[in-house]
């Protein structure tokens, strides 16, 4: 009891009683500080936190964990397949255009708009399906979204240029050009103006990004020059609005502006697998060559094995080259004796313990680890599960990618299009809301694959007859094929094989043939 609570006593007991209860109960109640804020706890004293900006948590880091990802993508095992994976499910061989524009705003018949859709589908592949769309003229556009994709995963972020270049023999001026993350870098870490740039991205008063500054050569290239230049470009034209450069990332704090390689969280654990892996590797190699020792407790230098191994060496250059002969009986000198080196390799609980580390790389990657090493052990059930958990990344991702890379650069190439009068699309120019309207479509990747082929048909079945799907987009879910050429295909097939009398032509009873009896009669 304190001096006042004391002084209360005195005057009214009672009072004072409650004060020292009130006080007792705010002692022990729960709050943060007895638990994950607690620096009293000896569980908590050790651990070391601060709390920085986005700048001292994530950007002044972002080039050593560039560095540290793209190691692990080229040496260890694991994080090579778990990114591309990501990239075979998420992108696969391209996300396909599927134009879906607004008919009712633009005062289209369904039938005029299918044809606008077919012809727009057919100019895109002109442009799209070949290398001239690329500025280095090497990878078609589903082969760049492949690239760029997987630039973003590794790398955290990866750019893309909007440049027009004439080409003959192509009506379309519009490239891509990919570029690496580590070119987008502030000149020689200064600032200009009164803006201020993070890691080659130039930010306005606002936080809104101005300019990216793109270095000449690769900043760790040995070619590069020793009066490096680097050349701003802004994010949007000043007079048009149009984009010069897409951005790929994926933001983890506000104020952030360069993306984090999805390795990030797991970079010390997957080091540490691949160098567990290694050693385990090169000690059951050991143990598979069965290695032996002599030891002796001779002081002569001839005294090594006397002439025991006479005519057993690998090497004539090196009398210690020995190898033991099959079924050889030896006879070793006096003061000699084999000792063997076992190692006990394989280690019987390496593949247990590799698991476990694996299930836990997986859950920062969102992917199950069935899906990570490609290994489905459990049940149908288990493993659709999986599949289905990890498929809400990949859907997600998609939509990211679809959003930020395919739609953007559609609408300039559509813009294109229409300017020079390839596409008929009136007000595009004039009217935002027409332009939109003109320019919505869906971006469809691979399917999601099927565990048991039947039930996911039944189901596609039921989801179109009820009105939560169509055929189109079960048909690019499950196969990735194209309904509409599908359907005349099939239509094809089942002519050919009515004219070859491979299956019956329907009856003259047959409903069809009466309703053009019927018809043909009401004409008369």
């Amino acid at each position: 009891m304190n001096w006042m609570d004391k002084q209360i006593a005195k005057v009214s007991p009672q009072r004072a009683l409650k004060r020292s209860v009130a006080r007792k109960q705010l002692e022990i109640m729960n709050n943060y500080g007895d638990h994950g804020a607690s620096e009293k706890k000896k569980s908590m004293i050790g651990w070391r936190s601060h709390s920085g900006s986005v700048l001292e948590d994530v950007e002044y880091n972002i080039p050593k964990l560039r560095e540290r990802s793209r190691d692990l993508y080229m040496g260890a095992p694991l994080a090579n397949g778990a990114l591309k994976t990501i990239r075979t499910n998420t992108i696969g061989q391209g996300l396909k255009l599927n134009p879906q524009i607004d008919h009712e705003y633009l005062g289209m018949s369904v039938d005029e708009a299918e044809e606008w859709k077919i012809k727009t589908q057919r100019e895109f592949a002109l442009w799209a399906d070949t290398p001239h769309c690329d500025a280095q003229r090497m990878n078609n556009f589903e082969e760049l979204q492949q690239l760029a994709f997987l630039s973003w995963l590794m790398s955290g972020d990866s750019f893309a240029l909007l440049p027009t270049m004439s080409r003959p023999n192509m009506p379309y001026d519009l490239r891509i050009r990919i570029i690496e993350a580590d070119r987008v870098s502030s000149p020689n870490g200064e600032q200009l103006h009164d803006t201020k740039i993070v890691n080659g991205v130039e930010v306005g008063r606002n936080g809104e990004v101005l300019a990216y500054h793109i270095a000449q050569e690769h900043p760790g290239s040995m070619h590069a020059m020793a009066d490096q230049r680097w050349v701003r470009v802004r994010k949007y034209g000043y007079a048009t609005g149009r984009p010069n450069i897409i951005h790929l990332m994926e933001s983890e704090r506000p104020e952030q502006r360069r993306g984090v390689p999805i390795l990030a969280p797991v970079i010390e654990s997957l080091k540490q697998i691949s160098r567990y892996t290694e050693a385990e590797l090169m000690a059951a190699v050991v143990s598979g060559m069965y290695t032996v020792f002599i030891k002796s407790t001779s002081t002569e230098d001839n005294a090594l094995m006397g002439n025991a191994f006479e005519g057993d060496e690998v090497d004539e250059a090196d009398p210690n080259s020995l190898e033991l002969g099959n079924g050889s009986i030896v006879a070793l000198e006096e003061g000699e004796e084999i000792q063997e080196s076992n190692p006990n390799r394989p280690n019987t609980a390496f593949d247990g313990f590799v698991m476990s580390i694996t299930r836990q790389v997986g859950a920062s990657l969102e992917l199950p680890y069935e899906l990570l090493i490609k290994h489905f052990t459990s049940s149908y059930s288990a493993s659709r599960g999986a599949l289905l958990e990890a498929w809400k990344m990949f859907r997600m991702r998609r939509s990211w990618m679809a959003a930020d890379f395919c739609q953007p650069i559609y609408e300039e190439w559509l813009a294109e299009a229409v300017a020079k009068g390839r596409i008929y699309a009136p007000g595009f120019f004039d009217n935002p809301l027409a332009r939109k309207s003109f320019s919505k479509a869906e971006w469809n990747g691979p399917s999601q694959g099927q565990l048991d082929p039947l039930k996911e048909v039944n189901a596609a079945e039921k989801r179109v007859e009820n009105g939560f799907s169509t055929r189109a987009r079960e048909t690019v879910e499950l196969t990735g094929g194209d309904f509409k050429r599908n359907h005349q295909q099939r239509v094809q097939e089942e002519e050919m094989r009515r004219r070859d009398d491979i299956i019956p032509r329907p009856s003259r009873d047959n409903t069809l043939y009466r309703e053009e009896e019927n018809d043909e009669e009401d004409q008369d």
